[in-house]
């Protein structure tokens, strides 16, 4: 059985618990519950719970015995464990009215192909349970859910290396810092390439995160924990006088969360230069500023169209990142590529050097919106249409790159454009240019000729109906 028969089985149980109200995201953490204790037992990892709510003694139970074990079981986990046991398990409480619906997740569960599962890696079930949820959407998990073959576009070219410190700020289910410890990875053969205290920090600090959402944290923790990451996860508002220790990162790769603050409120932060009630401006402050200034420091950020062209702290902010960092390439995005239908968004490229002013000269410019297929559940983004971008993006000499999509302003033009970075879009084939327009004039007199032709055509018509009806009479 491959890991997407598994996933599909496990989505599929869902249906069972839409009559006790469940909701799919309510299901996804549910099922977070359950699995953990499965597989711990299929990765020998049981030591961290006390025997007594391990795995097999859940399988013994049946009926209301099995609801009421099942729910002391969560208390105690969440409440009487330490570590990462009692993170997932804090505040846990089932949703699951009806024992036997209870009992049939935990058979289905006990009785899959965990031999095949553990070969391709649990780590990639859970993913693809969690991606499951993010196309569902009735769920409206696909607000934390970046696709991933975005995920592992801007990890490629970020290029995350041995002994560097990575953040998401905003991690929802964890899914960059995911794809950038699976880089490193694969670039020094899981970690055997390394020596014993470069191994231990990948596993224990080098990548990390921050989310506000309590059950997306959880589905976080988890995540991490099947990949083998133990680098700290908090739960808390980046926003917040929390994210003011967050700094001296190497990497930071995220997609923060689309919207104002509720109310219009500030960031409750003091540190801001700049403060506004704009989250994406917000974060895209905290995440320069989070940043080494080393001159190698780098970060790729997908934000929505406003913050190129947003007014006021907008263009201050937007100022400040170019005199502090190389602001070296925007990814214009296709639309309907997320949950929230028709927001624009881009990726933002920048290193951050070690001066504070003057750093971008010049901001080159991908066009992957327009004239692109609409994406969305039946046509989902896919590695190959990429693969124009990454190489303009890579190239050593971008100037020599012959794609009518790639466009290079300078630091100067910006300026001129007051300090906008709505830029580099291409002609739309589907909008009518005005110059292409026939002149009004012309097309008038054509349309008035055209008329009187088909007024005298009905006139003779007309004629000949009339004398065939007086040769009638």
């Amino acid at each position: 059985m491959t890991t997407q028969e598994i996933v599909s089985k496990l989505w599929n149980l869902c249906n069972v618990l839409r009559d006790d109200g469940i909701t799919y995201h309510q299901y996804v953490t549910e099922l977070t519950y359950i699995l953990f204790l499965k597989m711990a037992k299929e990765t020998g990892a049981e030591s961290q719970i006390p025997e007594c709510y391990c795995w097999d003694k859940l399988t013994e139970k049946s009926g209301i015995e099995l609801k009421k074990f099942y729910e002391e079981l969560l208390k105690h986990l969440g409440e009487k464990c330490t570590g990462r046991v009692r993170e997932i398990y804090q505040g846990a409480a089932t949703n699951i009215e009806e024992p036997k619906n209870l009992e049939k997740i935990i058979t289905t569960i006990d009785g899959l192909d965990w031999f095949s599962a553990r070969e391709e890696g649990l780590g990639n079930l859970y993913e693809g349970l969690l991606e499951k949820n993010a196309n569902e959407k009735k769920s409206g998990a696909g607000q934390y859910f970046t696709p991933r073959v975005l995920i592992e576009v801007m990890t490629r070219l970020i290029k995350p290396q041995p002994g560097e410190r990575c953040n998401d700020p905003a991690c929802g289910t964890f899914g960059f810092m995911i794809a950038a410890n699976q880089y490193v990875r694969e670039q020094t053969d899981d970690f055997f390439d390394l020596d014993a205290d470069t191994a231990a920090f990948e596993r224990k600090e080098a990548f990390s995160g921050v989310e506000l959402v309590h059950d997306t944290h959880r589905l976080a923790l988890m995540n991490a924990m099947l990949h083998d990451i133990d680098g700290e996860i908090i739960l808390g508002d980046t926003l917040s006088n929390i994210g003011k220790s967050m700094k001296g990162y190497d990497v930071v790769l995220t997609n923060p969360p689309f919207g104002t603050k509720k109310g219009g409120e500030r960031a409750t932060r003091d540190d801001f230069t700049f403060p506004t009630s704009n989250k994406q401006l917000n974060f895209l402050q905290h995440i320069y500023r989070s940043l080494k200034a080393d001159g190698k420091a780098r970060a790729a950020v997908v934000l929505p169209d406003n913050v190129l062209f947003a007014d006021g702290e907008g263009e201050k902010i937007r100022v400040d990142l170019m005199d502090k960092c190389n602001l070296h390439t925007i990814l214009r995005l296709p639309t309907g590529i997320f949950y929230a239908q028709g927001v624009k968004t881009n990726v933002l490229f920048f290193t951050r050097e070690k001066t504070d002013k003057g750093n971008t000269k010049e901001v080159w410019f991908y066009d992957l919106r327009t004239n692109m297929p609409s994406f969305g559940k039946t046509n989902p983004l896919k590695k190959e249409h990429f693969a124009d971008f990454e190489a303009a993006y890579e190239a050593k000499d971008r100037y020599a790159v012959e794609d009518e999509r790639w466009s290079v302003f300078t630091r100067e033009q910006i300026a001129e454009k007051g300090n906008s970075l709505d830029l580099g879009l291409i002609r739309d084939e589907s909008i009518v240019d005005y110059e292409d327009l026939p002149d009004p004039i012309e097309s008038g007199e054509e349309a008035i000729a055209q008329l009187e032709e088909a007024v005298d055509l009905l006139m003779s018509v007309v004629k000949e109906l009339k004398a065939l009806e007086s040769s009638e009479v």
